[in-house]
């Protein structure tokens, strides 16, 4: 089959994981061979990098989501100082408070273990310690809280995004403006891509990180992800005599809330009996969800947000594993030269710098050398093997 370019290395998806597979290729690992990055909308206006509330914490419950989100860390301090101040991330390390019921107070203790054995700056606090600190916060069917003191917080994903993929440009890697309609496979290899344009690529490996649309990339190699679009609306909402002082609260109700600039971000993780896949077109925010869910459970957690009024509202969609809701990386064992960096269930931006290096690492030598994530690879999925992660939000 005649291909009218061929690439070492083809990205599928060039949002923030994508793009950081591409710049550790080439900007860090030095990788020798050509890389193309193909992204349909290259001004990633309804990318879930841009629409992601974009945190990032340490609180986990496996050591691996620890451990990509540590390096994550790493890579957001030092970020202006390897590219220059106008790739400064606005890191705000203003902590993520995770509460929870006296029933669930068990595994949050279990999972804070974990953490401080993998170096996470996280207090364990029960009801004194909660209402010591947080004078704001109601402790109703609350049993203990769990605070990130450092190394969590938000910061500005279009920065991220920027500094990723100006870095592998410089670095050498191609930006490919194009959708994929088909894959060329032979046999156990992948040979190429085709793009809506007519074109097509020919590539020695093929690293599928293409968001919502990972399933859709799969199938047209003829594999199958367990992975759906999941929507989510972020409102920003106003409360003049609001807490001035407020880490990332996160409810056992499933609401959550953040400051942003004079206001606040918040939003709302649905029990997965009432979540459901999404049409990943639909960009309509759902108001209902505001009125009947994050209001009441706002008000109930901070009585001062009983006076919170919506200012804008915006949606985003997540790329979610329906397996265990954590990611699926590295090589396909049927297709060795299809890489999966996919299905993150809404941590693909704070773990976006991991996953890169990972990937980049398995292109260049064959193996992971920083972080191994052999744990989440495509094997689990094949055998119907969870990997569960307690701390979802």
């Amino acid at each position: 089959m005649a291909f009218d370019k061929h690439f070492d290395v083809v990205i599928v998806g060039g949002g923030a994981v994508g793009s950081a597979v591409a710049y550790f290729l080439k900007r860090v690992l030095d990788f020798p061979g050509s890389v193309a990055l193909v992204e349909q909308d290259p001004t990633f206006r309804r990318a879930a990098t841009m629409l992601s509330a974009a945190s990032i914490r340490q609180q986990f419950s496996t050591p691996e989501n620890i451990r990509a989100s540590r390096f994550g860390l790493a890579f957001l301090r030092g970020l202006a100082d390897e590219h220059g101040p106008e790739f400064d991330p606005q890191l705000r390390e203003s902590g993520y408070l995770i509460l929870a019921t006296p029933e669930g107070a068990p595994l949050l203790a279990s999972s804070h273990r974990i953490q401080i054995a993998e170096g996470a700056d996280v207090a364990l606090l029960d009801r004194e310690g909660l209402a010591n600190r947080f004078a704001w916060l109601s402790l109703e069917a609350i049993g203990a809280g769990s605070l990130g003191l450092s190394g969590e917080g938000w910061f500005d994903a279009a920065t991220l995004l920027g500094a990723l993929r100006h870095g592998a440009r410089a670095a050498g890697a191609v930006a490919v403006t194009g959708a994929v309609t088909g894959i060329a496979r032979k046999g156990a290899a992948i040979e190429g891509v085709h793009l809506a344009n007519g074109s097509a690529l020919g590539c020695g490996t093929l690293v599928n990180a293409a968001g919502t649309a990972a399933a859709r990339i799969a199938a047209l190699a003829g594999r199958t992800l367990p992975v759906e679009p999941r929507k989510r609306t972020v409102f920003v909402v106003d409360c003049p005599d609001g807490p001035n002082s407020l880490p990332l609260v996160a409810d056992p109700s499933g609401v959550w809330i953040r400051p942003e600039g004079s206001g606040y971000l918040t939003g709302y993780s649905p029990p997965a009996s009432e979540d459901s896949a999404a049409d990943p077109s639909d960009f309509d925010p759902d108001h209902a969800i505001f009125e009947e869910r994050l209001w009441p459970a706002l008000a109930r957690r901070i009585p001062a947000f009983e006076r919170l009024k919506v200012k804008s509202a915006w949606v985003g969609h997540y790329d979610f594993n329906t397996l265990d809701q954590n990611a699926i990386l590295g090589p396909d064992p049927e297709v060795p030269n299809l890489l999966y960096a996919n299905d993150f269930s809404g941590h693909g931006l704070q773990q976006s710098p991991a996953v890169g290096r990972a990937l980049a690492e398995i292109v260049a030598f064959g193996a992971y050398r920083s972080i191994d994530f052999g744990a989440f690879g495509f094997e689990r999925i094949a055998a119907g093997r969870p990997v569960i992660e307690a701390a979802v939000i």
